[in-house]
C-alpha cells in the first residue's frame, strides 16, 4: 500500500473498524455480568426484525428501517430512533453491533444526544476511543446508583450537549469524566480516585 494519504487513511479505517470488532465481541461475551435492563427475549425479536437491513448499515439506515419500533426494558418503552444515532457516521457491522447499542437504553439515548450533536461540527472526527470513554461515564454513572431515575447521565449529555453548542468543539473524554464525578459528589454520591469517574 503507498504511503500517501490515502493509505494511510484506510489503514486508519482498518485498525478501527478491527478495534470496534473486537470491542463488539468483548461486549456480547459480558452481557451477562451486569443484567441489562432489557429483556433476552426482547432482544432477541428485535434482533429478528434486524434481518429485513443489510449490513453494515449506517444509523440513518437502521432509523429509517425500524426507527418506530419500540423496545421495553425495566424503566419503560423506548424508539429505536432514540436510541440509535440518525446520522450517516454511524456504521453498525452486524445486527449483533445494534443490539448492543439497544441494550442498555439509558446510555444508548445519552449517546445518540451525543452523536448527533456532533455531526454539526465541522472538521471534527468524534473517534472511537473517545466515544468509547463517553460510553464508559455513562456506564459509570447508570452504575452509581441502579435505583436512581439515571438524573447524572441525563445532566452529563446535557452538559456534553451545551459544550459542542457553545464552543464548536468535543469536550476531552477527561473532562466528561470530571463532570459527571463533579455531579455525583455534589450529589452525595462518593467517587473514589481509583474509580473510573476518580480524576
Amino acid at each position: 500500500m503507498a504511503d500517501d494519504k490515502r493509505g494511510r487513511d484506510k489503514q486508519a479505517h482498518d485498525a478501527d473498524r478491527r478495534q470496534r470488532e473486537r470491542e463488539l465481541a468483548t461486549e456480547l461475551e459480558r452481557g451477562d455480568e451486569r443484567e441489562p435492563p432489557v429483556e433476552a427475549t426482547t432482544l432477541a425479536d428485535f434482533e429478528a426484525e434486524l434481518d429485513a437491513i443489510t449490513f453494515p448499515a449506517t444509523g440513518t439506515e437502521v432509523v429509517a428501517a425500524i426507527g418506530d419500533r419500540e423496545i421495553e426494558s425495566v424503566r419503560g418503552r423506548h424508539r429505536i430512533a432514540d436510541l440509535v444515532p440518525e446520522t450517516d457516521a454511524e456504521t453498525f457491522d452486524a445486527p449483533a453491533a445494534v443490539r448492543v447499542q439497544v441494550q442498555r437504553p439509558t446510555v444508548a439515548e445519552a449517546m445518540t444526544r451525543v452523536v448527533e450533536a456532533s455531526t454539526t461540527l465541522r472538521n471534527t472526527d468524534f473517534g472511537w476511543a473517545q466515544r468509547k470513554a463517553y460510553e464508559k461515564t455513562f456506564e459509570e454513572l447508570e452504575a452509581i446508583d441502579p435505583i436512581d431515575d439515571d438524573d447524572g447521565i441525563q445532566a452529563v449529555s446535557d452538559w456534553i450537549v451545551e459544550r459542542i453548542r457553545d464552543t464548536a468543539t468535543l469536550p476531552t473524554s477527561r473532562a466528561v469524566r470530571r463532570e459527571a464525578a463533579r455531579f455525583c459528589r455534589a450529589n452525595g454520591y462518593q467517587v473514589r480516585n481509583d474509580e473510573w469517574l476518580g480524576i
